[in-house]
């Protein structure tokens, strides 16, 4: 498997230049995994497929969902690909390199792991932030116009938001300087997840039933049904930031209100 991986990294870097790999190539890796994550989460909600496991029973119209696609074409070619050409010049000179041999998966994954940990830390300050009275007015309620998410949504947002969040992705391979096969594992990653918890959906396999500190959709959607001024749930992957800092708790409540309803739901079937 190693020597595939191996030879195919020796076609690409033999026949395109680190800038051509590192921007163009970042580019096309990151819209074709966004678009193919996202776009069946559109299908399932036109045709109805998977009700039960939808968080909300309000849908989203085709129109808006169709608005919600071009603008986000035009938003990643008009912010998305500028930053990824532009700072290619940062990340070179802050280590990054393209070359063989490969990292090894130890090294992939402590980077990786180090990465999720950062991000979400600054994640949550800079969402906290963006919730603020005339930020959330003039920048981040642009994201919050769908309240019933669906992944593509995950980047549906006001230029200065993406530039602003978007330091919390890229501040951990900023300072480690990785191999380009680690930067892109890392954004392929990072992209699954934010359209899983975008999604609207909540399924028995959802990563968030078997990994105890994972947000995923549930936790998400939770935060664009509210106002600004009491949503929550500021985090973009884990949910301990959150707890933390007691910005949960109404949520939390809700879980325990469900709950609770289930049990006593369940006991007056048994009676």
């Amino acid at each position: 498997m190693a020597s595939i991986i191996e030879s195919g990294w020796l076609y690409l870097v033999t026949h395109f230049s680190d800038f051509q790999l590192a921007s163009l190539g970042s580019f096309f890796i990151h819209e074709s995994v966004f678009f193919l994550s996202g776009l069946p989460f559109i299908f399932l909600e036109r045709a109805g497929w998977l009700g039960k496991y939808k968080i909300q029973r309000k849908m989203n119209s085709s129109a808006a969902q169709e608005r919600c696609i071009m603008r986000l074409i035009l938003y990643h070619f008009g912010v998305n690909l500028p930053v990824m050409i532009f700072s290619y010049p940062l990340f070179r000179y802050m280590g990054m390199q393209s070359s063989l041999p490969l990292p090894s998966w130890k090294v992939v994954l402590t980077q990786i792991i180090f990465y999720f940990i950062l991000e979400d830390f600054v994640f949550y300050w800079g969402h906290r932030v963006l919730h603020t009275k005339w930020l959330y007015k003039h920048v981040h309620c642009v994201h919050h116009e769908y309240a019933t998410p669906f992944g593509l949504t995950s980047e549906y947002a006001h230029p200065a938001e993406i530039l602003f969040l978007g330091f919390a992705t890229i501040v951990g391979p900023a300072i480690t300087g990785p191999h380009l096969m680690t930067l892109w594992l890392w954004m392929v990653l990072r992209v699954l997840e934010t359209v899983e918890a975008h999604c609207g959906y909540h399924f028995p396999w959802s990563l968030s039933n078997f990994l105890p500190l994972y947000g995923g959709a549930d936790f998400h959607d939770y935060h664009h049904r509210l106002l600004y001024t009491k949503s929550g749930n500021y985090s973009s992957t884990f949910v301990y930031m959150d707890w933390i800092f007691g910005t949960d708790k109404g949520y939390r409540r809700l879980k325990a209100l469900k709950s609770n309803e289930v049990e006593v739901e369940a006991g007056s079937k048994q009676i």
